[in-house]
This record gives C-alpha cells, sequence and structure tokens, in this order.
C-alpha cells in the first residue's frame, strides 16, 4: 500500500474534518471552524497539520503543536489529533504518520513526543504502546 504523507493543503481540509468527526467523533468541528483554527495555527508557527494519501484521497492526519518547556530549550511536540479512515486502518497508516512525526521532530531536534487519549479508545492505547507510545500519565481538562 503506497501512502503518501505531506503537509496538509486547503482542498484537504473536508476530507480533514469528515475523518475528525467519524473517526474521532468530535461533533464540534466543522468545516468553518476548522479552515479559521488552521489558519491561525500556520500563522503561529509552532503548529503542523500532515495527511496521509491513498490514491490521491485523504485516508489520515496528524496535528501536532511544538510546545515550550522549562528545562528543555527545544520543548517537546505535542500530538493534538491523529485519525485514519475507518475502513483503512490496522495497515500501517497510523505508523507511517507517526514515523513521519518523529522523524520530523528529530530534524528539528526535539526528543519528546507526547499525546493524550480518551479513557474508552482502548485500540488507540494499543495502537500507541505498539508503536514505542509509554503510558506514563493521566491528561485532565476541566471545561470553563
Amino acid at each position: 500500500m503506497e501512502v503518501i504523507i505531506r503537509e496538509i493543503e486547503v482542498n484537504d481540509y473536508p476530507e480533514v474534518v469528515t475523518l475528525w468527526i467519524n473517526v474521532l467523533g468530535n461533533r464540534k468541528v466543522n468545516l468553518d471552524n476548522f479552515s479559521v483554527t488552521l489558519e491561525r495555527m500556520n500563522k503561529d508557527g509552532n503548529y503542523k497539520t500532515f495527511v496521509a494519501l491513498f490514491e490521491n484521497k485523504v485516508v489520515g492526519f496528524i496535528t501536532t503543536v511544538q510546545a515550550l518547556s522549562f528545562g528543555d530549550e527545544i520543548g517537546y511536540l505535542h500530538i493534538q489529533g491523529l485519525a485514519v479512515q475507518i475502513e483503512l486502518q490496522n495497515k500501517g497508516i497510523g505508523t507511517k504518520l507517526l514515523k513521519y512525526v518523529e522523524d520530523y521532530s528529530k530534524g528539528k531536534g526535539i526528543s519528546t513526543i507526547i499525546l493524550c487519549s480518551g479513557f474508552k479508545r482502548t485500540d488507540a492505547h494499543a495502537f500507541y504502546e505498539h508503536n514505542g507510545y509509554d503510558k506514563d500519565s493521566y491528561c485532565f481538562d476541566k471545561g470553563l
């Protein structure tokens, strides 16, 4: 299966939004707020979103932010979202997206990647562990 990974382009937005809703279950995401937010992220310069293409169609994505951290000059990379089309899961696409981001991070001198995953997403947890990620903390949030 030949998968190409590249940085997101405007014409990819609808497919990425569909993946965000269908795979990650985030119904708050829509094309309008996605476009506005991604434009702001691009201006910031610390955010990157990459898409996986199979047969010229977006079948997956990963979005990241480079965050600063005390005690680490370069900081770390935080994966904010990763999704692969349900019908194409378990075919190595998610792993290719992770490896791409890992290589990107190494190229920037970043040595740590973190991510959060919901308690109920046990398949995702197994996927991350299979790819060498350790389950070493809880993420907490509070709606205001």
